[in-house]
């Protein structure tokens, strides 16, 4: 293996692509970003590790392709260690590339779209060593194995299916905490009056976090020489203090490399004027945000992650709006990092065009609600249920948005890739 750290993934990772970096210098943990290309020619071979985030797996792999796939595979078999997050997590198992003899359960069995704070029963592992007794303490000593149920976040994660006793299980889900969600059910609300069997007989999808108790979250194998870890759990969340704990600690334990010191701000930044079209950027973003807002489609659980109703697209708007904010955000305070005009213009025209059609949209939506159960997906095109007359065109406008199918497509696709390049050369330009 090389003698770098961490190759850090971002191709198809969006919104999780960006919680994990923000996470990752906010712990002040050594990583180089990369793309699939750069797989592709080998690059690999100079690292010791391969993180992959959050970000639906299949369009990880059609990125990649047969050639970086197979770099992965190598480089795992010659001792390279691998650590996945949720959709990174999903990518190695048998539904994936195959990294590791792991299925998933399918998605009508499982429970599909927690998310929020939950406990977890832990096993005695380098990566829990300072996560105390109760969940905030920090000690120098690793834990007895279920002594405690430290709390960490879940964000719509898959769940594994092990019948190779050769996995460890380094984690189990525990409770969910009152304040998580199911679907756009408070969790605490609903236990608080009635349960879940009504519920989950009108949602007509597994809704009760229960079903999750003892389920793995966190697993560990190897193939060849090298080693994986695979969490369903998010601990590169944004402000999570137990978190950056284990984040710290799998880096130690699959890199070799602890935490450097927390990077400083540069305070001499030249702050540029905001061209306009940065300034239209946010605008149509912060618009799209407040449209859902007023309409209680959606809050803010934290500054990067929306909540919203069962019916919409919530993850691709939130995604959309805070890859825009970081972009805004790096321009702002630094004067070379400027995007090329083109990129931004090109960037601006289908933002509109996206933003024009998604605010119709929404709105289509609401009234649906207000008739009837509706679902994420686009609706078939039948009154049955819906109780509007506007069915064709809430499938038409999903249609065109977004594609057929619950991963990224669309004009939402398109535009979400040209913000991701820009993104990712505002980032490699930041820190060169």
């Amino acid at each position: 293996m090389g003698n770098k750290t961490v190759a850090f993934l971002w191709d198809e990772s969006f919104l999780w692509g960006l919680m994990a970096y923000n996470a990752l210098k906010a712990t002040g943990l050594p990583f180089e970003l990369v793309r699939s290309d750069d797989i592709k020619n080998g690059k690999l071979k100079d690292y010791r590790m391969l993180f992959v985030p959050g970000g639906w797996a299949s369009n990880k792999m059609k990125t990649l392709g047969e050639k970086g796939i197979s770099e992965i595979k190598k480089f795992v078999n010659s001792g390279g260690n691998y650590l996945g997050f949720c959709g990174g997590a999903g990518f190695a198992t048998l539904d994936g590339i195959g990294l590791l003899n792991i299925k998933r359960i399918p998605t009508k069995q499982r429970v599909p779209s927690f998310s929020g704070k939950i406990c977890l029963n832990i096993n005695e592992h380098h990566i829990w060593k300072r996560i105390g007794k109760h969940s905030h303490e920090v000690t120098d000593s690793p834990i007895h194995p279920f002594t405690h149920s430290p709390i960490f976040h879940a964000w719509w994660p898959s769940q594994f299916l092990i019948n190779d006793k050769s996995i460890k299980i380094l984690a189990t889900y525990g409770n969910a905490l009152p304040d998580s969600f199911s679907s756009d059910l408070n969790v605490g609300d609903v236990e608080a009056n009635g349960g879940w069997s009504e519920m989950e007989e009108i949602y007509k999808i597994n809704l009760n976090p229960t079903r999750l108790k003892n389920e793995p979250a966190v697993v560990e194998g190897s193939s060849g020489k090298g080693k994986m870890i695979l969490s369903l759990i998010h601990f590169d969340t944004i402000d999570d203090a137990n978190g950056a704990i284990v984040l710290s600690n799998l880096w130690e334990y699959l890199s070799g490399q602890k935490s450097e010191e927390t990077p400083k701000l540069n305070s001499s930044l030249h702050h540029s004027i905001i061209p306009s079209i940065l300034a239209d950027l946010e605008s149509e973003v912060d618009e799209l945000i407040s449209l859902g807002i007023r309409n209680f489609l959606w809050f803010w659980k934290n500054p990067m992650l929306l909540q919203w109703r069962r019916g919409v697209r919530g993850l691709e708007y939130c995604t959309l709006y805070v890859m825009i904010k970081e972009i805004a955000e790096i321009l702002k305070k630094q004067q070379s990092a400027v995007s090329s005009q083109l990129d931004l213009e090109k960037i601006k025209e289908l933002l509109i065009m996206f933003t024009e059609k998604a605010k119709q949209l929404l709105i289509l939506e609401r009234y649906a609600m207000q008739n009837g159960h509706i679902t994420p997906l686009s609706p078939p095109l039948s009154r049955e249920g819906w109780g509007g007359e506007n069915i064709p065109e809430i499938h038409e406008m999903r249609t065109e948005l977004f594609g057929n199918s619950k991963s990224h497509g669309g004009l939402f696709k398109k535009l979400i890739d040209e913000v991701d390049n820009v993104l990712y050369a505002l980032i490699k330009n930041k820190e060169a």
